[in-house]
């Protein structure tokens, strides 16, 4: 997110209204987009490991240059940081790390890091010591004064002086700082300094999230990662409901009778839906900062000391926790709750964050069960049914943003499938999630073709039902279509039970081959023939019209 000035500098400026629109600017660093981004970036606490990778790299083949890693606070919640500057501290080159330190990330900054921060901003010995000095000069005769003054000047060196055993030191760094990160003129004459230091250098900058913007200023977490708003007034239109509150609100109703229910989240607490959560439980509401692989096993603690914990975190981030869900969770056979949020595509942070390899990951882990609910109401029943009546571990995940068309006649049914439209037709649409809505709809344009679907909506796709298999087993044709990678999902999957079944039928498999690139969410399902419109198209030509 901090990248749009830099695009500006770098000879984007004419394209900047095009941010994250189809076709248009990344709204993160790209390596395909310029040459100017040496490494594209979209996910936490990695910069600094990227960049001693491009130092060594560079030092290797003996071209010339700086490297700087540019870090924010916030992303000292997460390990990998720590991994990067605990190998960068022994590489003793040139190396230059920037703190950003602005005191947030996507939510307010938890944990010890951040209290040392502060300390090293507000550090009261610091204060103390120069209140007694400038004091004592200002009893000096005729040459106080001017010593006074002249304190101003040095308050960076004895700063120096006072933390000359800083955390960065221990790690092998040369620290430097605190600077003023809005005072362009200091900032580069620190620069022109430290660039020529044959040793890793962490220069720690103090900057104001939003700066320049009141609104922003005052809202920091509102503005992180923003859609369009009046830029006049600051406010965004209304979103509605979505399925990351819905979430939040059930959790609350179901955590104000269960005391042993816990909300754990990874600096997502409004994203996720869990501010609520967060006011009304606060000792059982656990943000770990960016540190997913520590969330989980955190975890994988609670539930094994009798707690319910339930980890609601987005589908792109879970990734960082993969080992993690393996060992610290599934392999312990504790009772552990995912709630996946912006399962599928996401639309405009594009493919740094589409939440497409979910299915496919959890798929491989043994013993978890998988819910993906298509509505609101059906989020909650998951979400229950994953609690009390699911042994051991187990994922709801659902996509970004509100629900989508549903069939007047369609009802819940609390099975693991369910089966819509006409049983005797001998086409067969299998998908899950919020692609039900869109299979509902191509039904009733191929009816005006002649051409009748049954549909079986999988309502669980970990482990697939027997009996969803034998459903589409009877059909002539089956078109599965998902929101997710085609490599190891649940389709690969259904294709071979049917094929188990002695199913002699067509199956034709329809998801995503690789990375999807930042457009609406509207412009992407499309683009991917997963939408209504892309549904019809390909039985259509798989079928013909009759």
């Amino acid at each position: 997110h901090q990248s749009y000035t830099h695009k500006m500098l770098t000879g984007r400026g004419a394209r900047i209204s095009t941010l994250r629109t189809k076709g248009g600017l990344s709204g993160f660093p790209n390596r395909r987009e310029s040459p100017y981004d040496p490494f594209t970036s979209g996910h936490s606490s990695a910069s600094i490991s990227a960049a001693l990778g491009l130092a060594k790299a560079k030092e290797l083949s003996g071209e010339k240059g700086h490297v700087v890693a540019v870090i924010g606070d916030g992303a000292l919640t997460g390990g990998l940081a720590y991994e990067g500057l605990n190998n960068a501290g022994r590489f003793k080159k040139k190396f230059i790390v920037v703190l950003n330190d602005n005191k947030m990330s996507i939510s307010r900054n938890v944990g010890s890091m951040a209290r040392y921060l502060a300390r090293i901003r507000t550090e009261p010995s610091y204060f103390r010591i120069k209140g007694r000095v400038e004091g004592a000069l200002d009893h000096i005769p005729l040459i106080g004064a001017p010593l006074h003054h002249g304190l101003t000047s040095a308050k960076s060196l004895l700063k120096q002086i006072l933390y000359n055993s800083t955390f960065f030191e221990d790690m092998g760094f040369y620290y430097y700082g605190p600077f003023d990160g809005h005072d362009l003129d200091k900032l580069i004459e620190v620069f022109h300094n430290v660039k020529s230091i044959d040793h890793p250098v962490l220069l720690h900058v103090l900057t104001k999230k939003g700066k320049g913007y009141p609104f922003a200023e005052q809202n920091p977490g509102a503005f992180h990662g923003t859609s369009g708003f009046d830029v006049q007034t600051g406010k965004a239109a209304p979103s509605g409901q979505t399925f990351s509150g819905v979430f939040g609100d059930c959790l609350c109703r179901l955590a104000e009778s269960d005391g042993r229910i816990c909300a754990v989240t990874a600096a997502m607490k409004s994203g996720t839906g869990l501010v609520r959560f967060a006011q009304k439980f606060p000792k059982r509401f656990f943000d770990t900062g960016i540190a997913e692989e520590h969330a989980v096993t955190f975890c994988g603690g609670l539930a094994a000391g009798g707690m319910l914990p339930v980890f609601a975190v987005y589908s792109t981030f879970l990734q960082r926790g993969y080992d993690q869900m393996i060992h610290d969770v599934a392999l312990q056979r504790v009772k552990v709750v995912l709630a996946v949020d912006h399962a599928g595509i996401v639309g405009e942070d594009g493919e740094t964050h589409q939440g497409i390899f979910d299915a496919a990951y959890l798929n491989t882990i043994p013993g978890v069960k998988v819910f993906s609910p298509s509505y609101y109401d059906e989020l909650q029943q998951c979400l229950r049914q994953a609690l009390y009546h699911t042994p051991g571990f187990a994922a709801v995940r659902y996509p970004r943003g509100a629900q989508l068309f549903r069939p007047c006649d369609f009802r819940l049914s609390g099975r693991p499938f369910d089966l819509y439209g006409g049983a005797e037709a001998t086409v067969a649409v299998v998908t899950y999630g919020r692609l039900f809505s869109f299979a509902c709809l191509a039904r009733l344009r191929l009816e005006k073709r002649g051409i009748s679907l049954r549909i079986v909506k999988l309502n669980r796709i970990k482990p697939v039902d027997d009996g969803a298999v034998r459903s589409a087993a009877g059909a002539e044709r089956v078109f599965f279509f998902e929101e997710g990678i085609r490599q190891g999902g649940v389709g690969e999957r259904f294709g071979f039970l049917l094929s188990q079944s002695g199913f002699r039928g067509r199956f034709y498999l329809h998801a995503i081959e690789g990375f999807v690139a930042h457009a609406t969410m509207a412009e992407s399902l499309n683009g991917l023939g997963l939408d209504d419109a892309g549904m019809e198209r390909a039985i259509l030509t798989e079928c013909g019209a009759q």
